[in-house]
């Protein structure tokens, strides 16, 4: 099997359910937006909601992938910066617990902390506070990094430091990765639009999308956006919810359908997608085992709150994926 190595904002999810939406009007958040927030407005975020049920759990998208591709036995590595505090340890000690290789810049700011509002209809609102995560620098990146690698993760959050996304992708493919790009949100795409295009079509191989995302990338709908996607790269993936998700490579597409599943929170669909889909990938597998086996994460991590699934839901998930590649 191929190595994975992932990068992206090093984040502790504080995950926090809500009984309706007026708490995102009275914070201005767009409902199934990421607004970054600095550090006054992540403590008033905290200090509302501090009578709601609240969780923690180490995140961030592209972690939450590899975190993802390591629970189903992949060898991975996850490149990041977090702070010398109480949540810095949390999330270095949570990636070996993993069996993640951690390649972590230590920072004097704080740990990065993304406030998760999830509404009643699983909907999630993300107020991100990105403290040492935004302190990586271009510098911090050498070809030593991806030696011994075949996929490289990146996730479209870190789109905001443009030479940093940009270095990355560049070496990576100059040490002849796989590079696979998280689009991560429809307001990041917005605001990055032209580079984003730019950097698929010149480095990356595999994109994510979601609807919104992939209707930002391109103004089309998904049929149509995963068309043109697929122009720029070797495999571009769009992501319709309940519907499933849309494969294209070349002039092959496939739909993928979702798994039933009983929908409690969405945080994490997406990357559990990508880790499942990058798992196949890793393993030679044609693109519609790759989705099946996105489907099968997605679908059940869609039934628990956060982007992190028990012990017990991990082995039957290995099972239903032992069941897609032997058929």
């Amino acid at each position: 099997m191929q190595k994975i190595i992932g990068t992206g904002n090093a984040l502790v999810d504080i995950l926090i359910r809500l009984e309706n939406d007026n708490m995102l009007s009275d914070l201005n958040l767009k409902k199934g937006s990421m607004q970054l927030v600095d550090n006054d407005f992540k403590n008033t975020i905290h200090q509302k909601t501090t009578h709601l049920p609240i969780s923690k759990a180490s995140g961030g998208s592209a972690a939450n992938t590899i975190h993802g591709l390591a629970s189903l036995g992949a060898e991975t590595a996850f490149i990041g910066t977090v702070g010398k505090d109480e949540n810095g340890i949390f999330f270095t000690e949570d990636l070996k617990a993993n069996k993640i290789k951690p390649i972590l810049r230590i920072s004097n700011s704080e740990t990065g902390v993304a406030s998760t509002l999830i509404s009643p209809d699983s909907e999630r609102t993300f107020g991100t506070f990105l403290g040492a995560a935004s302190d990586v620098a271009p510098s911090d990146f050498d070809e030593n990094i991806f030696k011994g690698y075949d996929i490289f993760h990146i996730e479209g959050y870190l789109v905001f430091n443009q030479p940093l996304v940009e270095k990355a992708v560049k070496l990576a493919k100059q040490q002849g990765l796989v590079i696979a790009l998280d689009l991560a949100s429809f307001n990041v795409v917005e605001a990055n639009l032209a580079f984003l295009r730019d950097i698929t079509t010149k480095y990356v191989d595999i994109v994510f999308a979601n609807e919104e995302e992939a209707k930002a990338f391109t103004g089309k709908q998904p049929e149509d956006a995963v068309s043109e996607i697929a122009t720029m790269c070797k495999i571009a993936v769009v992501k319709v919810g309940k519907n499933g998700s849309l494969v294209k490579s070349g002039d092959k597409i496939f739909k993928i359908g979702a798994i039933p599943s009983k929908v409690i929170d969405t945080t994490g669909a997406g990357d559990l997608f990508a880790a499942g889909f990058l798992y196949g990938v890793a393993n030679s597998l044609s693109l519609e085992k790759c989705g099946n086996i996105g489907a099968v994460l997605a679908g059940n991590v869609i039934e628990v709150v956060g982007a992190k699934m028990a012990d017990d839901t991990w082995k039957k998930i290995r099972e239903q994926v032992k069941d897609i590649i032997v058929n």
